[in-house]
């Protein structure tokens, strides 16, 4: 398979088609190896527009998925990120190629080694995979940038807290059929901004917050 020929593609058919047209963001799509982040075995679907089963009922995103992530979140030189939900561990090596300092997060230890090895051997070392449950936020912050690749019944407010005064959130909200891609904005010491950006559906992030339930 010619990958240089295929991560060109990709990048032209998909990805500029889905509003993706930050000039940054599409040169570090256009040259990172997706195709070493794709579990054994499925490599000839590396860049295919499909989300990628990578085990423990997980998924790896369709590349216009991250890629957008990616633009909307405008990471700068010197953000420290927080990302939940490493998966195989591209998102962490576009966020990473990006800003200061990738703190991510995921439950599943196997898949954290897997990124952990992945992010080692393209000599990646300024982000750091560690293994927990972070549905209720991580560490102490603050996060110029946090991306949650999970979706959320419900946002809960640790994350918007542990964002920096300017600092963006992404996450995708709500409950199949109906989700929203949201990027919110910290304004101040208690304001935020929240932007819907697009309607999309992706697999709950485990052991999500869940909503109260009317019961009779």
């Amino acid at each position: 398979m010619d990958f240089e020929q295929a991560r060109f593609n990709m990048v032209e058919q998909q990805i500029r088609t889905w509003d993706v047209l930050d000039p940054a963001v599409l040169e570090l799509l256009g040259t990172l190896p997706r195709e070493q982040f794709v579990p054994e075995g499925r490599r000839e679907l590396a860049f295919a527009d499909v989300d990628l089963p990578v085990g423990h009922g997980e998924v790896m995103l369709a590349p216009k998925l991250q890629a957008r992530i990616l633009q909307e979140v405008m990471v700068a030189p010197t953000d420290r990120i927080l990302e939940i939900g490493t998966g195989t561990g591209y998102l962490t090596a576009l966020l990473a190629k990006l800003g200061a300092t990738v703190t991510s997060v995921e439950i599943h230890e196997d898949l954290a080694a897997g990124a952990r090895a992945r992010l080692a051997a393209l000599g990646i070392d300024n982000a750091k995979v560690e293994t927990g449950d972070a549905a209720r936020g991580w560490g102490s912050g603050p996060y110029d940038v946090i991306v949650i690749t999970g979706s959320l019944p419900v946002l809960p407010d640790t994350f918007q807290k542990q964002l920096k005064p300017g600092g963006r959130l992404f996450a995708i909200v709500g409950e199949r059929p109906v989700m929203s891609a949201r990027l919110i904005v910290r304004e101040g010491e208690t304001a935020f901004a929240a932007v819907t950006l697009f309607e999309t559906v992706v697999d709950p992030l485990r052991n999500a917050q869940q909503p109260a339930r009317f019961v009779f």
